[in-house]
């Protein structure tokens, strides 16, 4: 792992001297004192995220809610012995639930949750969440809901790892296996915990969190648990930077061995009425790592099953959902033999025809044209097959209506592309239509555009394609 780059810090001590020295040394009146404080240590680099920003005496940090509440909560655990009862139990939810709700609030900034975080609460919380009895139901939930609206960056999620966080959540969530609520807040956390952390990861994947992912998903939970498709993503996307060489593609495929593709295609057979459909499909999307795992998603049908999502989504004008089927489909696409199967069961005209119902919107003609030029790559005949279905027609039409939307443009140009490298005959088509001067303006518009215009107008056999 890479070294965690150092960040100063400041504690609430020394900030409220900082504050009360510009006071009584330097004469200045108490809010003057105050934003001086914040901007002197500001522009030193300092970290003020955790530090509660007021003039010393003047509601101070054992006046801050969040703090009130969390002294509360220590009170009624240095009291306790090894396991909460009866009123106790009553008091600590109600705490839990104000505490989550002052954190929440104030999450975009992460100030509750900060304050909260640097005075111990993280390692608060997950000790009390241990001593709750597991029958005790609503005062978990409710103890995991705290827990999730605390974990905002590397820091509390490794306070939470230090804790023993990931043993305790990972227990209750098996004990729990059939109480959707437990479900749900404890997966929230279990996303929260893994977001741009390797280690949590690692920790969360040593404790089989893969093996009760599944059994969740295989089960007879009614409803739809969204956290748990987060939970997926999450833990197979390498997003630590600290990290040289990340190991979600051997958990991905852990994933797919035990299962866990196959029963996310199953998820998506709810359809485009489904809440879940996005998220599953998401989720799929990160498993989906290899050409042999996108093989074993097709054989479970979840080719078919997308191909009628993309159908459905372009008859009840569902963007979000044509989006991430296309998405999906561009991903399974990237092992030969789907690309078969997709267009022999009719994908090609489906897109065409997806691409007609959403003529107006850029982003869903963005991910139609990416998933034909991941068809049309290295197969001439699938190539012939786009240009029939009226692929040419649509990338003209698109960058003549769209020159600013920059991310189709170059959709657009890969496109065209893959449409002529290896077919000559498309070449003439599309050029006798204009498209060099729309693939010109892409390149002369946007900067992110420039190399694929180049290879598209190069690949449709103009000399001056580097001009």
């Amino acid at each position: 792992m890479a070294p965690t780059k150092n960040v100063r810090t400041i504690s609430q001590e020394a900030f409220d001297e900082l504050v009360k020295e510009n006071i009584d040394d330097l004469g200045m009146d108490p809010a003057e004192a105050l934003e001086d404080a914040i901007q002197t240590l500001s522009l030193q680099g300092v970290d003020l995220s955790g530090i509660v920003k007021c003039v010393p005496g003047e509601g101070g940090i054992k006046d801050h809610p969040a703090m009130q509440c969390l002294d509360k909560l220590k009170q009624l655990n240095a009291d306790s012995k090894d396991q909460f009862g009866g009123q106790d139990l009553v008091q600590i939810t109600a705490l839990l639930n104000d505490l989550s709700e002052l954190c929440i609030s104030n999450k975009e900034d992460s100030g509750n949750a900060a304050i909260v975080a640097k005075n111990g609460g993280i390692e608060l919380v997950c000790l009390i969440c241990s001593k709750i009895p597991t029958k005790s139901r609503q005062c978990l939930v409710s103890c995991f809901k705290a827990m999730a609206s605390l974990l905002t960056d590397v820091q509390s999620t490794e306070s939470f790892r230090a804790s023993g966080g990931p043993k305790i959540v990972v227990g209750i969530l098996s004990d729990g296996i059939r109480d959707l609520d437990i479900l749900k807040s404890g997966f929230t956390v279990v996303a929260a915990a893994a977001s741009g952390n390797e280690v949590v990861k690692q920790s969360l994947m040593d404790l089989r969190v893969d093996e009760l992912i599944l059994q969740v998903l295989s089960g007879q939970t009614q409803g739809s648990i969204q956290s748990l498709y987060d939970a997926i993503r999450v833990l197979l996307t390498s997003d630590d930077n600290r990290v040289v060489a990340s190991e979600v593609y051997g958990y991905a495929r852990r994933f797919a061995k035990i299962g866990i593709a196959k029963a996310l295609v199953e998820s998506l057979h709810g359809g485009i009425s489904s809440p879940s459909l996005v998220s599953a499909s998401i989720a799929l999307k990160a498993v989906a790592v290899n050409d042999e795992i996108c093989k074993s998603i097709a054989d479970a049908g979840g080719i078919d099953v997308l191909l009628k999502c993309v159908d459905d989504s372009g008859e009840q004008r569902n963007k979000t959902v044509a989006r991430t089927c296309c998405s999906l489909l561009s991903k399974l696409a990237g092992s030969d033999s789907n690309k078969s199967a997709i267009v022999e069961k009719g994908g090609m005209d489906k897109l065409i025809k997806l691409s007609a119902r959403f003529s107006d919107d850029p982003s869903v003609l963005q991910e139609v044209m990416a998933i034909i030029s991941v068809l049309c790559l290295r197969s001439p005949d699938n190539a012939t097959r786009a240009v029939e279905a009226g692929a040419g027609d649509l990338a003209i039409q698109a960058m003549q209506k769209f020159p600013a939307a920059q991310p189709m443009q170059r959709s657009s140009c890969l496109m065209i592309r893959n449409l002529v490298v290896r077919n000559p005959e498309n070449r003439m088509l599309l050029l006798n239509n204009g498209i060099d001067k729309f693939i010109r303006k892409a390149k002369e518009n946007h900067e992110s555009c420039k190399d694929a215009a180049t290879d598209a107008l190069r690949d449709l056999g103009l000399d001056n394609y580097n001009s």
